[in-house]
């Protein structure tokens, strides 16, 4: 962090007192005016209606970290070696294809929609074990290996304009950017952007603002930091739990961000100081988030 820059600070507010294990893949369904986000381990898809405050879930057959909106109608479930579509109305699961089904080390982890309406996605050991992850690109229904090697896949997010693509391999503690052609499609090789590698913390789920800005949870530091586009920390949120791990903006006008949580390898002693842990947050930051597209498929 640098000290040159006035860093504006706020405080997270329980949202949903659902205590996860592994609190993952916040995603906000305009059409529906719903939230959506994963347990992954419990297998179970969450849910938050903010306007009224009703919120539930759904018990899945498999882990799952990602609910993708689709352009036509129902979600697209990012699972551990499969996707599938999903109808929330009656809990019907339809198969749409296989990913590292040969793998049983793997499962999917950090998501996001681009600007292009396509999916990118990774995968990661389930005991985190090195180089086992990998980023895919999901686009127009053919799934196209981006990257591999990767450790903790984190922090997909992309540019308004889609010139560049954000992550990070959370081991690392370094957020890396990529630059986009015209289609979405990486070129060259990604750069270091921001370093979080010697600070409390390792950078985990990340979404862009209005604003051109970064929202970076750090995991194991409580905080979610907002970024400028040099990569500067300019904000921080403070939660009452010590593991953030990814952002969302939801609501009408995309105005509140909210923040799912874990509690997974907790000790009593850390479940007995930290009693929501893995629960969803929020905070109205003042900052309006930016609209994502609906996955196409077609």
């Amino acid at each position: 962090m640098t000290t040159e820059i006035k860093v504006s600070t706020w405080q997270a507010e329980l949202a949903v007192d659902c205590r996860c294990t592994l609190g993952e893949g916040p995603q906000w369904d305009a059409n529906h005016q719903r939230l959506y986000w994963c347990d992954i381990l419990e297998k179970q898809l969450h849910w938050l209606a903010p306007a009224t405050g009703e919120s539930g879930h759904h018990q899945l057959d498999h882990m799952v970290s990602l609910a993708a909106p689709l352009d036509g109608g129902g979600l697209l479930l990012v699972g551990e070696d499969r996707l599938s579509r999903f109808d929330p109305v009656n809990a019907a699961v339809e198969r749409f294809c296989d990913f590292e089904t040969d793998n049983p080390v793997t499962r999917s982890n950090d998501a996001r929609i681009d600007r292009h309406g396509s999916l990118w996605l990774s995968t990661m050991g389930k005991k985190a074990e090195k180089g086992a992850g990998s980023l895919y690109r999901l686009h127009r229904g053919k799934l196209t290996l981006l990257l591999s090697g990767l450790t903790i896949p984190n922090a997909i997010c992309f540019s308004e304009d889609g010139e560049f693509a954000w992550f990070t391999d959370t081991a690392t503690g370094v957020v890396m950017r990529w630059t986009l052609d015209s289609e979405g499609w990486p070129q060259g090789e990604p750069q270091s952007w921001a370093d979080f590698s010697t600070t409390l913390g390792n950078p985990d789920g990340a979404v862009v603002d209005s604003e051109g800005c970064i929202w970076l949870a750090l995991w194991g530091a409580g905080q979610v930091a907002r970024l400028n586009q040099d990569g500067h920390v300019i904000g921080l949120i403070e939660l009452p739990v010590s593991q953030p791990s990814c952002p969302a903006f939801a609501g009408a006008d995309l105005e509140m961000l909210y923040i799912t949580t874990a509690q997974e390898g907790f000790s009593d002693e850390q479940l007995a100081q930290e009693p929501s842990a893995g629960s969803l947050y929020v905070v109205e930051t003042g900052v309006k988030g930016l609209a994502e597209l609906p996955l196409r498929l077609v």
